[in-house]
């Protein structure tokens, strides 16, 4: 079985793994708090592999290639990575059937759009250590993107008192797991920063290239900055600090993620 075949058979394990959490932590209540072993061991199978395959053509190809699909599948690998991480210590019933979906369609991208070929970037470690910084940042913001949709949906229920409740914690705990993750990615992004302003004087002799995904990614900088002082200076919570959660997320996926589609997919130049 080849390479594209496999990201595929990834892609059917998370869907068929979220098919499962959905039925078993949305539509009945779970008979036990977090990852089963049998549960754990099921989402760390597709996830190696996931995460061989990405290895394997970003690493080890002969040409880096490194596009919007790429991106989003080794973003939603990594963030599952995390999730399975991260639930060893902490409750987060409730977030597999909105992260592992995403997973289903992301991994198998690589196989559909090969991107664009960049050359003579591979040699660069400053390049691959700037990609990785980049990669982290988007996953642990995607995580705390779907981290706040998972409370916005608890909060709806608690307020209307209409469906089952989720078996999650506190919301003022996870209110306080929301921040941890948005300051944990805030710090990722910011080296991202200032290692692609490094990289780009070494490659180009200046230190930012004014473009419109330079742009966006300062504007999601400025936001979560934004977000992260008025949580500290004036207490915000609830829905102001998901509404600039998701504004700051949607910008990140719009600076680079949005301008690769745009160049691969629209005008056609993979």
């Amino acid at each position: 079985m080849h390479g594209p075949a496999l990201y595929f058979l990834v892609s059917a394990a998370y869907a068929g793994l979220a098919l499962w959490f959905w039925n078993t932590r949305w539509r009945a209540a779970p008979a036990a708090e977090g990852l089963a072993p049998a549960e754990r061991l099921a989402v760390a199978a597709p996830l190696a592999l996931h995460a061989w395959l990405l290895y394997g053509d970003l690493f080890l190809a002969p040409e880096l290639r490194f596009g919007f699909a790429q991106a989003l599948s080794v973003m939603l690998c990594l963030g599952v990575a995390i999730f399975w991480i991260e639930s060893l210590f902490l409750r987060l019933d409730g977030l597999e059937p909105l992260l592992l979906p995403l997973a289903a369609l992301a991994a198998p991208l690589p196989a559909l759009f090969p991107g664009m070929a960049s050359r003579g970037l591979p040699a660069s470690p400053e390049f691959r250590f700037h990609i990785v910084l980049a990669m982290a940042a988007y996953s642990v913001f995607t995580i705390a993107a779907l981290h706040a949709v998972l409370m916005s949906l608890a909060e709806r229920r608690l307020q209307h008192k209409r469906g089952r409740m989720l078996n999650l914690p506190p919301l003022l705990t996870l209110e306080r797991l929301l921040f941890r993750l948005i300051a944990t990615a805030f710090v990722l992004l910011t080296l991202t920063l200032a290692t692609g302003a490094l990289y780009s004087e070494t490659l180009f002799g200046r230190v930012l290239q004014l473009e419109h995904k330079t742009l966006f990614a300062i504007l999601s900088w400025a936001t979560f900055a934004t977000l992260l002082a008025g949580r500290w200076l004036r207490g915000w919570r609830g829905r102001t600090a998901l509404r600039w959660t998701l504004s700051g997320f949607t910008m990140l996926l719009l600076a680079y993620i949005g301008s690769r589609f745009v160049v691969e997919v629209m005008f056609d130049r993979s």
